[in-house]
């Protein structure tokens, strides 16, 4: 399913998107956007995630940079412990 989406998308990018014209609110572009995200959540969020993105795609919204969140984001709770280095006062033996 995932490759057929995917193939879908990239029929549209090469037959029906250039006689559309540059007409993108977004960055990436909703094509671009719907491919990384079936790419990177699969073919059933990816599509959700792509459909939402859709109807954003209207003359109130501003657009702007829109990237696919990202699948495995860093934990921000998980924080390094600091290294202790050794002091420049301390005579090394």
């Amino acid at each position: 399913m995932k490759s057929l989406l995917l193939l879908l998308l990239r029929a549209y990018k090469l037959a029906i998107s250039p006689m559309l014209g540059q007409n993108c609110r977004f960055y990436p572009s909703c094509s671009e956007y719907a491919a990384e995200a079936i790419r990177e959540y699969g073919a059933l969020h990816g599509s959700f995630m792509a459909g939402k993105r859709l109807c954003k795609c209207h003359p109130w919204h501003p657009g702007g940079v829109d990237p696919v969140p990202c699948k495995h984001a860093p934990d921000e709770k998980k924080q390094t412990a600091p290294t202790s280095e050794p002091s420049s006062s301390a005579p090394l033996s």
